[in-house]
């Protein structure tokens, strides 16, 4: 029967009192999901639109869109490893990833300032400095100062406010552009993104007191583990053959601005492309917390290959969709994915590497893994997009989402040992 792994870790952490429990999650498991709510509500409307407004506002070709987001979560991927290997090595997470976010936020005010794709380049590239600063050493945290019969619980709670961050942030733009006159705008002008800088501004910068006054140092103390290093040496082959298979499906998971321009190619003006990223993230937000009990129960590989057999299917009606209902349709669907997967995967990583000295470093590892492959994947998406047809990025996708579907499932009954871990 496949299961989350039961291997006690035994390792002693710095707290001597347990932590608080809120709703039967920890404090820095509670907090975290709260920051994560604020940053999202900044991101999902700044970050995450940029591309819409660089095509819209600027005429910057697909191409150099898909080059400027692959070359920002790239950056991003060498920091997370750097610094998940660096929150193990100094026995340190919170002010790692205070340092993340201070980065991320302060910087997305001057998104209103962008006039040009380099200068807009400079800020993606800024924003995910902090996401790659932040990121291992928060997973680790939260895998710390999580139980592990309730892993797949924690990172869904925090997931879920993640998205819920997102749902408030996009239907907040949509109520400012329909305010403002622009019900009915197809493009994203730059006053319109300017207006949207200032409304998600100052909710980013309260995540910064939240962190500093909230949340508890629960890194481990020293162990017999001397050596700490950024290669993969130290873990197992099963863990090193999960972040093979990550790669492969990752190559297909092009930049989601690629789904934004299809919704404005397949005729959704600006409110409604917001309303639907809202119901996106709505339904990511409801499942997320079910999808990680789920796999406390049935195990994480057998979550994750539904979540990506989902994938597949949608973005095939992505490369098929010609029309703005089915869109809608296909993005509800999408979000399913997203609950299956952007949680239980950082809970699959815990439960692979049990020792908590070792988790920052394979947090780096495991984002790693997904962020090397997103400046080709986004590039391939770009170039298929500009050069065949808007549909070829789509149908690459979802062939590569089938094959890595079928390399998990294999690495899941090669031997009982792999199951029991996965």
């Amino acid at each position: 029967m496949e299961g989350p792994s039961e291997v006690n870790t035994g390792v002693e952490t710095s707290q001597e009192k347990p932590q608080r429990k809120f709703f039967g999650l920890s404090q820095n498991v509670f907090v975290f999901g709260f920051v994560s709510m604020l940053t999202d509500f900044s991101s999902e409307v700044t970050v995450k639109t940029l591309p819409l407004f660089l095509a819209n506002a600027l005429g910057v070709q697909p191409a150099i869109i898909g080059f400027i987001e692959g070359f920002a979560e790239t950056t991003a991927t060498i920091l997370k490893w750097v610094f998940g290997w660096l929150s193990d090595r100094l026995k340190k997470r919170k002010w790692l990833a205070f340092t993340g976010y201070a980065i991320s936020n302060i910087t997305k005010p001057f998104l209103y300032f962008v006039n040009s794709w380099p200068w807009a380049a400079f800020l993606r590239f800024a924003d995910r400095t902090g996401k790659g600063v932040r990121t291992s050493p928060k997973d680790a945290l939260l895998a710390d100062s999580s139980e592990k019969k309730k892993m797949g619980r924690s990172f869904g709670y925090g997931n879920s406010m993640d998205t819920l961050g997102s749902v408030f942030g996009m239907l907040a733009a949509a109520g400012m552009i329909a305010a403002g006159g622009s019900a009915m705008a197809m493009t994203l002008t730059r006053s319109i993104y300017q207006r949207l800088i200032i409304l998600v501004s100052v909710p980013a910068l309260l995540t910064l007191p939240l962190i500093a006054f909230f949340i508890r140092e629960n890194a481990p103390r020293a162990t017999n583990h001397r050596t700490l290093n950024l290669s993969l040496r130290g873990f197992d082959t099963r863990f090193k053959l999960f972040l093979a298979i990550m790669v492969i499906f990752t190559l297909g998971n092009s930049s989601d601005a690629f789904l934004m321009l299809k919704a404005q190619r397949s005729g959704l003006d600006l409110v409604q492309i917001f309303l639907m990223l809202a119901m996106w993230k709505a339904v990511t937000s409801a499942l997320s917390i079910p999808a990680g009990i789920l796999s406390d129960r049935i195990g994480r590989g057998r979550v994750i290959r539904l979540g990506w057999l989902v994938y597949a299917l949608v973005y095939l009606g992505f490369g098929l969709a010609t029309q703005g209902w089915q869109v809608w349709i296909l993005y509800a669907i999408y979000g399913v994915f997203y609950a299956m997967t952007d949680a239980v995967g950082p809970a699959l990583v815990a439960d692979m590497v049990p020792e908590s000295e070792k988790r920052g470093t394979a947090y780096g590892i495991y984002n790693a893994a997904i962020g090397v492959s997103a400046l080709p994947a986004s590039l391939i998406a770009g170039i298929l997009w500009q050069y065949i047809n808007p549909s070829a990025p789509f149908l690459f996708g979802s062939v590569l989402a089938f094959v890595a579907m079928i390399a998990l499932t294999v690495l899941i009954n090669s031997g009982k040992e792999t199951e029991r871990a996965i």
